[in-house]
């Protein structure tokens, strides 16, 4: 709890604000989200439904194991290792961002292009491997043009730009390195719980929308995905769950910083770090100490509300979804 003390002649208690903390807490919660869901909902989709049986195997298990990556180690390597090197290369990381989904358009369009012996080399349910040479060529390709781009457009330092035009001041520790690291923490829970509700969708139902003349897309998009919906937002939620409450991540990754801003770029301070910095230190029955308990109660009851509503909406909807079907 961050406290701002008086400005008077007679001795007072400092006053405390709760509000960064809570602002601090959804940032990074929310860009976390960000990089997560459809990165795991697109893996859920992808492997539950086209992934070949021996390749998903092999890809599902490990994927999960990434959950079994301590939040410790996430948070060092976010913050000693990935926040030097975006601040050393923010252009190329930028260019990422909107290099990757293009490329992946791009090469989607290429697949269906491709004439039908080659394609069936190229078989959908092995894209997972096919595909690594052209993501690694992309991101190639974006750290080449980068330097060149930002001399162009920015003058030869982005950085600067940044300030000097939008007044965004960029710190080498801040939401968007918080994002990326407690993205990559959060996704294999969002991908296990999502994969499990779609693969647990009967296969029938999408043949027969792909036999009524559906592409595969439209199957997917308006046959399977609402009928897997209940798990996909319990999945969902429960993987917010787990953002707001991730402390040791947004420590190390960030500059603990007490900011109320919307910039990605700026530094923020959550209540679950606040409470492993100030803890410690602070006088047992103090006004400051009651308050990092009242803070770590809000974080429960925050927590324990996400998932009591993930619950309860992933229950309607299943109910609503069996009535569907046995009207059907």
């Amino acid at each position: 709890a961050l406290s701002v003390p008086q400005a008077s002649g007679v001795e007072s208690e400092p006053r405390f604000g709760l509000a960064p903390l809570a602002w601090g807490t959804l940032k990074a919660a929310a860009w976390a989200l960000v990089f997560a869901i459809p990165l795991a909902l697109g893996a859920a989709a992808h492997s539950a439904v086209y992934m070949s049986t021996r390749l998903r195997s092999r890809i599902k298990p490990a994927l999960e194991l990434m959950e079994a990556l301590p939040g410790v180690v996430i948070g060092f390597v976010a913050g000693l290792v990935m926040a030097p090197y975006v601040e050393r290369h923010l252009a190329g990381a930028l260019a990422l961002i909107v290099i990757l989904p293009l490329g992946m358009w791009l090469g989607s369009a290429l697949w269906v292009r491709l004439p039908h012996a080659l394609r069936a080399r190229l078989p959908l349910g092995w894209a997972g491997l096919w595909l690594i040479p052209w993501l690694a060529l992309l991101i190639w390709l974006a750290m080449q043009i980068a330097p060149g781009l930002e001399t162009l457009v920015f003058g030869g330092d982005l950085r600067a730009w940044l300030e000097t035009r939008l007044g965004l001041d960029y710190a080498s520790r801040n939401a968007m390195i918080v994002g990326l690291a407690m993205g990559f923490a959060v996704f294999p829970t969002i991908y296990a719980l999502a994969e499990d509700a779609l693969a647990g969708i009967p296969r029938s139902l999408g043949e027969g929308a792909q036999a009524l003349g559906a592409t595969r897309w439209q199957a997917l998009w308006r046959v399977l995905l609402p009928a897997a919906s209940p798990g996909i937002f319990s999945a969902v939620m429960i993987g917010a769950g787990r953002a707001v409450g991730e402390t040791m991540i947004v420590l190390m990754a960030t500059g603990n910083t007490a900011l109320m801003s919307w910039s990605p770029f700026e530094g923020l301070r959550s209540a679950s770090a606040n409470l492993a910095i100030e803890l410690p230190e602070a006088a047992v029955g103090s006004t400051h100490y009651r308050l990092l308990f009242l803070s770590a109660l809000l974080l429960f009851v925050f927590t324990f509300c996400v998932n009591t509503l993930a619950e309860v909406v992933r229950l309607r909807l299943k109910r609503r979804y069996r009535h569907l079907g046995a009207g059907a």
